[in-house]
């Protein structure tokens, strides 16, 4: 009994590899299936139209640079040619032609202000709380600060006078808002 099974193990196997070895032989002959891939795709990209032009910043020209700022040390030659003077005038200007353009440009800039100033307490929020947190690998500055917390007393110091700067940003706006309704302007105008 032993001996017919081990006959029929003999006679499977020898079965498998009569099939199975011309089957591996022609594998081997032909070439491989990744490589016929990336030949093919390598035909496809020669054949292929050159891409489109791809715009970056240095194709697009910059803008002029603003005008620079009046030195208050410098003296003009004729009063009439000082910006200062100018200013007020031409901002009076535009506030009476179109006094929509006029508060809601000024209001926009306000916005901007507050959101940047915003944005930044915000960050030096999240760098106080990692500096709370903190873990020093090198033991001596991990004593010192432990000790002494510089580097949470000065973000803490960062906070507040920022802090400040928005609530100045805030009372400025609110301030603004005033300005308008008296001058009789329409609410919407400040969003």
């Amino acid at each position: 009994m032993r001996s017919t099974t081990l006959l029929r193990l003999a006679a499977l196997l020898a079965f498998f590899a009569i099939v199975a070895l011309p089957a591996l032989a022609q594998q081997d002959q032909t070439s491989d299936p990744v490589a016929d891939a990336a030949r093919k795709a390598r035909a496809q990209q020669k054949n292929a139209p050159p891409p489109k032009k791809v715009y970056t910043n240095d194709d697009i020209p910059s803008a002029p640079p603003p005008a620079p700022a009046a030195d208050s040390t410098a003296k003009p030659a004729d009063a009439s040619s000082t910006p200062a003077a100018g200013a007020p005038a031409a901002a009076d200007d535009d506030k009476e032609k179109n006094p929509e353009a006029y508060w809601r440009k000024r209001f926009q800039k306000a916005h901007d202000d507050l959101a940047k100033a915003e944005k930044e307490l915000d960050v030096l929020q999240r760098e106080l709380n990692k500096n709370q947190v903190q873990y020093y690998s090198d033991p001596q500055t991990a004593l010192m600060q432990q000790n002494n917390r510089s580097d949470i007393n000065d973000a803490t110091a960062k906070i507040a006078a920022k802090q400040k700067e928005v609530d100045s940003l805030k009372q400025q706006l609110a301030d603004m808002e005033d300005e308008m309704r008296k001058s009789g302007g329409n609410p919407g105008w400040a969003r």
